[in-house]
């Protein structure tokens, strides 16, 4: 399988409010951006959407190692949370409804197609993909 680097970030202004997402995929030597926005959006959802937008331009299933400065993105995957969710019907533990079931769903199912491997990058500090990613998530609420 190839590998994929991804790099993804969520914005929004107000929460709710205005968002936007990117996500960058490097494969060698090649380089592809993906980005959108929302008119009414949260944080949390920009970020599951970039991580699923990126995702869903991969052609053939590949390790993908995808970067993010989100612990909603990354402790809801690797922490098993959102499986868990999507077990008990998308509730969480205490009964009350998980946020973004629709989302989690396309992104749980993506993962079965790629194997992700996970890591938390620290926002705005010195990844300059995470970093690229903001710049063209904050330009999309700002439109």
């Amino acid at each position: 399988m190839k590998t994929v680097e991804l790099y993804t970030d969520g914005a929004c202004s107000g929460n709710p409010g205005p968002g936007g997402y990117a996500a960058i995929l490097r494969y060698g030597e090649k380089e592809r951006i993906v980005s959108g926005g929302e008119e009414d959006t949260t944080n949390n959802r920009m970020e599951l959407r970039a991580a699923i937008e990126g995702l869903k331009v991969l052609k053939e299933p590949c390790t993908v190692e995808l970067y993010s400065d989100s612990k909603y993105l990354v402790d809801g995957l690797e922490k098993g949370w959102a499986e868990s969710w999507r077990r008990r019907g998308w509730k969480k533990a205490d009964k009350t409804p998980a946020k973004n079931p629709e989302l989690w769903q396309e992104l749980l199912d993506l993962c079965q197609t790629h194997e992700v491997r996970l890591h938390w990058v620290k926002g705005h500090a010195d990844n300059p993909y995470n970093n690229r990613c903001d710049e063209i998530a904050v330009s999309y609420y700002k439109k």
